[in-house]
């Protein structure tokens, strides 16, 4: 799957240096063999399921930096990401260019307001807003959710900092991926996105 994210990195053309943090040697020959640099290993603390994508970060640009290499701008780029595209890479890059933004990512608008949802309490459904019964869901504002598949980070900022940015994406051409029937979702929308039968 990482070959997906590796590909869509190179071509989108905005990148200096296309690297992936692992602590997994399997992986990290996966990731050179399609064209990655794997200069370090992950360390163990940041290589858990409850690992923090921010400390990921930190890690990386700190043994950069202790290696004399700093960037301006970072990317990160999900393994679990096959429907990222090279355009919309390029676009949330210029996009957190032009508006200044310390970060940016694809998001989704949710197809059902959020505003309507329900909660079970005490094994009853209730609206989790009941001030919205009423209301036409047309009517109600549109949220939106992380696509889950890549952040720009402006220099000197991080993913904590305030400045957020979103660029709207279909939700054709996002997919989280927890189980087998998100792969399979997955594989269907790369299909029809690239035109695939």
């Amino acid at each position: 799957m990482i070959s997906y994210s590796i590909r869509a990195a190179e071509a989108s053309g905005v990148f200096d240096e296309i690297m992936v943090s692992t602590d997994d040697e399997t992986i990290a020959e996966t990731a050179r063999e399609y064209g990655a640099q794997v200069p370090f290993l992950r360390s163990s603390e940041n290589s858990n399921a409850h690992a923090i994508i921010n400390d990921v970060l930190v890690e990386v640009l700190d043994t950069y930096k202790s290696q004399g290499k700093v960037f301006d701008y970072v990317c990160i780029l999900f393994a679990t990401a096959p429907l990222a595209s090279p355009a919309n890479i390029r676009k949330s890059f210029d996009l957190m260019i032009e508006k200044g933004y310390d970060s940016i990512r694809p998001i989704v608008q949710f197809s059902y307001p959020i505003q309507r949802a329900f909660i079970i309490e005490d094994d009853q459904l209730k609206m989790k807003h009941p001030e919205n019964y009423k209301k036409r869901s047309q009517d109600l504002e549109p949220c939106y959710h992380d696509s889950g598949q890549f952040y720009w980070i402006n220099k000197g900022k991080s993913l904590l900092d305030t400045s957020k940015g979103g660029l709207i994406i279909s939700e054709m051409e996002a997919q989280d991926i927890d189980t087998s029937d998100d792969w399979k979702l997955a594989e269907l929308k790369f299909k029809i996105l690239n035109n695939i039968s």
